[in-house]
């Protein structure tokens, strides 16, 4: 079988040659124009007026268009309707697209764009939490709240307290391909749309909508990505929209890319967070009662803000049973980009809140984390207490491996042994300080929209006994066209090679859902298995009617159709069932079973299953700086039973250090004005080579999924990124032993906040 083997990314010959086509690389037909958008220079006010004579004059400049020159509705939102493609009377934030030039060529746009002069009565922006809650501008009515038990009580009768409150920053996707989109007008005002999406089904409907057209005028195809992490969810619809509006409008293919200035300054981010917390718990760790609040920083629109704040509170317990618990969310609107989807979609929000909540426990009791963790832990999957096995939110958590993972893990990486010698070290060194830390995930795989989670596909045999599939499922460097391949290649008993997958075309399936929450693998891979089985039953009942057996009898396997007694090839079948007219062509669709969520009431089984892993960070700093590094990272991961180990281990990496990255590198500073300073490499920092651990060891939890998946695998997308967790709390750790103080250690842990708890933990 090709499933479980470590095969190489199916494009990774293309992309390290240079040879793999993205958007950018489209050979445009002549007479391609190129677009820019010009952008807000305040954060909020009322636009009185544009002067655009001057980009009007610009040499290579075709056509100017504002909002007034819009047919229809050009609204890019994927959830409220709040996001139209052009400014109208109203900026709300510093970035905002005011005015479309479409121009011979890019930088002929860009250039042009500067030279716009704006009537702006500027207005005080919103920009912080504490300036939303006190003009009471939110996205809901009020908090949402989710919970059980009786929280007052339990922290009533508690033998101990802890109070405390974390900033979380937010995050830039910086995906290595920016924002990017073609389109190529045909017949009856017809659309073909090349985007970097994470979601074609999406930039379909939002391009019929905004150019009045129905969804069968719009055809959407996406070969790759050069990365997504959720930032091509729905930020790519103001590109594709305004590429078609120019097409039609001047007859020409229309092309969009965003430089990267551009990119940071329009797309939104990850959500940033405040998380303040009270928990009571017992001398030795027990926790009893928990109130956490979320109060989320939004943006300017919708967006996906509300999914994304009800999954932090749906993680708020990340592996931990909780019997009192009041989770309590604020979506707070404000003057900034539009915060969107993000590897994890709020989820590390939530876990690192009650990370942190155990972190700070800890400290207060004088224990390794480690044991107040193991203390709270959900029972085993084997565990028949059933009232610990039950979330805040009220699903059963029946597959829990958390303790037993850790407990190996532990053991791999010889943390009692590393424990010792880190507090031997800083009793010795007044200088240079060693932190070491273990955190879990526990994190739930599906859509919480519950509609999302379906996925189709679409398979043909050819004469030649070679396979063509499509899927909905996009590419975005993750290894998922390999992976649905390699469940192909196994269902017809075919080498790797003899499997095509082409670009993602919603001409080919249509409805796709996103690809997100983890869940690529899961659907895609289940739609196309069932296709495949669907012609492996004709293929099998019609070689074995020839033979007189039964079809159950039937193998396809080693490039052969086998019977009980003969063989043919596999192209040998293909061309009996083509010649006796039986259809070789086969769609196949999945929906998720055994999935119910009210978001309302805040109860369900939004989740079809957990994914489990653990990560042990050792670090050192530097006390007269705060600088610091990773010196050695152990993650033990749960992929279920692996479809490609490689790509799975390649996905626990990288998710790793993103997550790091996130937690202490990456640092987004807006100013007074609303202005983001950091929106380019030269003042924001995702780590590089040199950043990732000394020494870093991952190994696959061995293991299959109790739930029905695809060959019993797990999503791997998302879960690693918290894993990175451990980074930030072994700094905490480290920080924590240069004084007797909680160190009140906030994200990200730049080398500067380092330096700040290291002063705190001082007193």
């Amino acid at each position: 079988m090709s499933v479980s083997k470590p095969l190489p990314h199916d494009a990774a010959a293309l992309h390290v040659s240079g040879a793999a086509r993205y958007v950018d690389d489209i050979p445009t037909p002549r007479g391609t124009l190129h677009l820019a958008f010009g952008t807000s220079p305040v954060a909020a006010g009322t636009l009185n007026s544009m002067d655009l004579s001057a980009v009007l004059e610009t040499p290579g400049v075709i056509a100017v268009l504002t909002a007034s020159d819009l047919q229809h509705d050009a609204d890019c939102s994927p959830s409220n309707h709040d996001e139209p493609l052009l400014a109208t009377d109203t900026v709300h934030y510093v970035g905002q697209p005011l005015f479309l030039v479409v121009a011979t060529s890019h930088h002929v746009a860009r250039n042009a764009v500067r030279r716009a002069q704006f009537d702006i009565t500027a207005q005080d922006p919103i920009l912080t939490i504490e300036q939303a809650l006190a003009a009471n501008s939110r996205f809901e009515d009020g908090p949402r709240v989710y919970g059980r038990g009786d929280v007052a009580g339990a922290l009533n009768s508690a033998c101990k307290t802890v109070k405390g409150s974390i900033n979380l920053g937010g995050q830039e996707h910086f995906y290595l391909e920016g924002q990017a989109a073609l389109a190529l007008p045909g017949e009856d005002g017809d659309l073909l749309i090349h985007s970097s999406t994470q979601h074609p089904t999406e930039i379909q409907h939002k391009v019929a909508h905004a150019t009045g057209q129905p969804m069968h005028s719009v055809r959407v195809e996406t070969r790759r990505m050069g990365g997504g992490f959720g930032g091509k969810e729905s930020q790519g619809n103001a590109l594709a929209i305004a590429c078609a509006i120019a097409a039609l409008h001047t007859g020409h293919p229309c092309k969009m890319r965003y430089d990267r200035d551009d990119d940071m300054t329009i797309t939104g981010k990850r959500h940033d967070f405040r998380i303040d917390y009270t928990c009571g718990f017992d001398a030795d760790g027990t926790i009893h009662a928990l109130d956490v609040v979320h109060y989320t920083r939004c943006g300017w629109a919708q967006d996906l803000s509300l999914p994304v704040a009800d999954r932090a509170m749906l993680h708020a317990d990340n592996a931990y049973f909780l019997p009192n618990v009041r989770i309590e969310s604020h979506r707070l609107k404000t003057n900034m980009q539009s915060a969107t989807a993000f590897r994890g979609f709020g989820g590390p929000q939530g876990m690192l809140g009650m990370e942190r909540i155990v972190d700070h426990v800890s400290h207060s009791l004088g224990l390794d984390p480690l044991i107040v963790r193991q203390k709270n832990f959900y029972p085993s999957g084997g565990d028949i207490s059933g009232e610990k096995k039950t979330t805040p939110y009220g699903q059963r958590v029946e597959d829990c491996i958390a303790r037993e993972l850790v407990n190996e893990l532990t053991a791999s990486c010889a943390y009692q042994t590393r424990r010792a010698a880190v507090t031997e070290w800083n009793a010795k060194n007044a200088i240079i300080k060693r932190g070491l830390a273990l955190t879990p995930v526990k994190f739930g795989i599906s859509f919480t929209l519950t509609h999302l989670n379906q996925a189709g596909a679409l398979v043909h045999v050819y004469q030649d006994g070679s396979v063509h599939l499509n899927h909905g499922g996009t590419e975005m460097g993750q290894g998922l066209f390999q992976k649905v391949a390699q469940v192909a290649a196994s269902r017809f008993g075919l080498p790797l090679d003899a499997i095509k997958i082409t670009a993602t075309d919603t001409a080919k399936v249509p409805n796709t859902s996103a690809t997100a929450a983890s869940s690529g693998s899961d659907l895609n891979g289940m739609a196309v298995k069932i296709a495949c089985d669907t012609l492996c039953a004709r293929i099998a009942q019609h070689v074995s009617d020839l033979h007189g057996c039964e079809a159950s009898a039937v193998r396809f396997e080693n490039g052969h159709v086998c019977l009980p007694q003969h063989s043919y090839s596999f192209a040998q079948a293909a061309q009996l069932a083509y010649q006796a007219r039986i259809s070789l062509s086969a769609t196949g669709f999945y929906k998720t079973p055994d999935i119910q969520w009210d978001r309302i009431k805040g109860q369900g089984r939004p989740f079809f299953y957990f994914a489990y892993g653990a990560a042990v960070t050792e670090v050192a700093v530097d006390t007269l700086t705060g600088e610091n590094r990773i010196l050695r990272t152990d993650i033990l991961h749960d992929a279920g039973a692996s479809l490609n180990p490689a790509l799975d281990i390649g996905q626990i990496e990288g998710g790793y250090v993103q997550g790091a990255g996130w937690l202490t590198t990456e640092e987004l500073v807006w100013d007074d004005a609303g202005r983001l300073r950091t929106h380019a490499p030269s003042t924001y920092k995702i780590p590089a080579c040199s950043d990732r651990p000394g020494i870093f060891n991952v190994a696959l939890w061995d293991g299959e999924n109790p739930a029905d998946t695809i060959y019993k695998s797990k999503a791997v997308g998302e879960p690693p990124f918290m894993l990175g967790m451990s980074a930030f709390f072994a700094l905490s750790d480290a920080v924590a032993a240069c004084g007797t103080q909680y160190p009140d250690l906030q994200a990200p842990a730049t080398a500067e906040q380092v330096f700040s708890a290291i002063k705190r933990a001082r007193g």
